[in-house]
């Protein structure tokens, strides 16, 4: 049996998300403090109470789930010693950071630290309202990428997200991406416009992915115990000397996250932890290679029974 660990990305935060976890197993507990600590704020209090505004601000999100995640890896790891390593960690998006966590590439204390920069640098690259997303549903990439191309006379637009098969995310300009839906709908797709923030993984991010280049500079990357899928070229890497690259890279880059599954898929993955709140990546996984079973890990209770899970 190959395991993979699956972390997901903003938007599956949820008020209430590692309190029982942090309650339950002391070294859980340990990492919110930590994380309180790095942060100089009580970030723990936010994942636990909410409210929920505050906690759906991307400077907040994306710290919380990094820290969230980390807790139920260590819960994981207190509750089942003997647990295996799993074959390679992936991460969508902000799910990067977890799993280079996990994998001991970055500590906790620098994640959420760049977490926190990466988020704020990634709200303030597009001012509020000119930036926009949307699910396009039922359009292949080779036409949507010409779709794209067309309504890019109002503005930036590109595939962004590349979930499952003929499930694709594209960002951009407001005007562009809402050219774009309609030459969807007038092909036969279906689009459906997301709840955000800013227009993340396009190339109206790359003064994002400048400001986290300097946030990087001085950060250590460790040896890594297991391989991390990169979400930019969806393979797996074990370079230390490489990760920080690849996060730059990632900020303005569309997510391989179907690849990244058709990888693990060809390296022999056949079970998955996915380990945050919320069973999204569980759907997408379904939707790419329903030979790859997911078992979700979001509290005490799953993190308990994860191993029986398992058999």
């Amino acid at each position: 049996m190959k395991i993979a660990w699956l972390f997901p990305g903003q938007g599956s935060q949820q008020v209430g998300m590692g309190r029982d976890v942090a309650e339950r197993y002391a070294s859980a507990r340990a990492v919110f403090e930590e994380a309180d600590r790095a942060l100089e704020k009580p970030l723990s209090k936010l994942c636990f109470e909410g409210p929920e505004d505050e906690l759906t601000l991307t400077v907040n999100t994306q710290p919380a789930l990094v820290t969230t995640g980390s807790a139920l890896v260590a819960a994981l790891r207190e509750a089942h010693p003997s647990l295996p390593a799993p074959s390679l960690a992936l991460g969508h998006s902000l799910g990067e950071y977890s799993a280079l966590v996990a994998a001991g590439g970055l500590s906790l204390g620098d994640a959420v630290r760049i977490c926190r920069a990466r988020g704020a640098a990634m709200q303030e690259a597009v001012p509020a309202g000119e930036g926009a997303m949307a699910a396009i549903l039922n359009v292949d990439e080779r036409a949507l990428r010409s779709i794209c191309d067309e309504a890019s006379s109002e503005g930036v637009v590109s595939p962004a997200n590349f979930n499952a098969p003929g499930q694709i995310v594209i960002a951009g300009a407001k005007a562009a991406v809402a050219r774009a839906c309609e030459l969807v709908t007038a092909r036969g797709g279906k689009s459906i416009p997301l709840k955000v923030s800013a227009p993340f993984h396009c190339a109206l991010m790359k003064p994002a992915a400048d400001k986290l280049e300097v946030a990087l500079r001085d950060v250590s990357v460790g040896s890594l115990s297991f391989p991390v899928v990169a979400n930019v070229d969806a393979e797996p890497n074990e370079d230390a000397g490489r990760v920080k690259g690849l996060l730059v890279k990632q900020v303005d880059a569309p997510v391989q996250w179907a690849r990244s599954i058709e990888r693990a898929a060809a390296l022999g993955v056949t079970h998955a932890f996915e380990i945050g709140p919320g069973k999204v990546l569980a759907g997408l996984v379904k939707r790419i290679d329903k030979r790859i079973r997911v078992v979700n890990i979001s509290d005490a209770a799953s993190v308990a029974s994860a191993a029986e899970a398992l058999a």
